[in-house]
C-alpha cells in the first residue's frame, strides 16, 4: 500500500488524495492574454526530477504541497501551502464595461 503524509492528518493511504497539478508561481492575470494565462494555470512542465505538486486530502478538503521526484516517484516532503506562498496577492478587478459585472 502506498502512503502519503498529509501535513494536517498524518500518514494516510494514497487513495485518500487527489493530485492537483504542478505548483506555479503566482502572476497577475491582467498582464497576460487569455491564452497565456490559461497555459500558465493549466499546463504542467512535466519535468523529470524534483517537482512541487498540489495534493488534496479528500476527506478533509485540505490542499497542501508535496515535493516529489518524478523519476523515482518518491515524495521527499509535504508541507502547508502557506510555507510556499508567504505573500498574499490582491488582483485588480478588470472592468468589462458592464456595471453589473
Amino acid at each position: 500500500m502506498k502512503l502519503l503524509r498529509c501535513p494536517l492528518n498524518g500518514l494516510r493511504n494514497i487513495a485518500e488524495f487527489l493530485y492537483g497539478g504542478e505548483v506555479h508561481p503566482l502572476t497577475d492575470p491582467s498582464h497576460h492574454g487569455a491564452r497565456a494565462w490559461a497555459e500558465q494555470v493549466f499546463f504542467d512542465d512535466n519535468a523529470a526530477g524534483l517537482v512541487l505538486e498540489w495534493w488534496c486530502h479528500r476527506p478533509t478538503s485540505y490542499w497542501f504541497i508535496a515535493e516529489r521526484n518524478t523519476v523515482t516517484d518518491q515524495v521527499l516532503r509535504t508541507f502547508a501551502s502557506s510555507e510556499y506562498y508567504v505573500e498574499s496577492v490582491t488582483f485588480k478587478r478588470v472592468s468589462s464595461g458592464d456595471p453589473n459585472a
